[in-house]
């Protein structure tokens, strides 16, 4: 019977003392993201465009370089989905109101009908040149 009270107590003491641990610090995080399903994903050799819904039947293009996606300053990153019915999205990064990085979720499988392809004859090498910035329309 004693060691019953002896755990009860040691417990009661884990349980109060717990929440005075996990009490804010007051220093709030500078970064915060937004996170879009994705309707298209198409590869080009300069990049991703990738287009997402702003509304109802309301299409955006958001366009990330392929330099974002390697070297030591990457800003995004692609991150497979297992299989099964996860839909692709995008999440996107900010600090301090800039852009910071991007992460996209997609299938590994060029066959999922999220995956596109760009016309020969689209002209879209402008979007990808110079860019250090993602803006979202919505």
């Amino acid at each position: 019977m004693k060691k019953l009270i002896i755990v009860a107590v040691f417990a009661a003491i884990l349980v109060t003392g717990v929440p005075v641990f996990a009490q804010e610090t007051g220093h709030a995080s500078d970064f915060y993201y937004v996170n879009i399903s994705l309707e298209k994903i198409y590869p080009h050799r300069a990049g991703y465009a990738v287009q997402y819904s702003t509304g109802v039947r309301q299409l955006a293009t958001a366009y990330l370089p392929i330099e974002w996606f390697s070297g030591t300053a990457s800003k995004a990153e692609i991150v497979p989905l297992p299989k099964g019915n996860t839909w692709p999205s995008m999440t996107v990064y900010y600090r301090d109101g800039k852009f910071s990085h991007a992460r996209l979720y997609v299938h590994r499988w060029a066959s999922h009908q999220t995956w596109g392809t760009v016309p020969q004859n689209a002209k879209v090498d402008g979007h990808f040149d110079d860019t250090d910035d993602l803006k979202l329309v919505f």
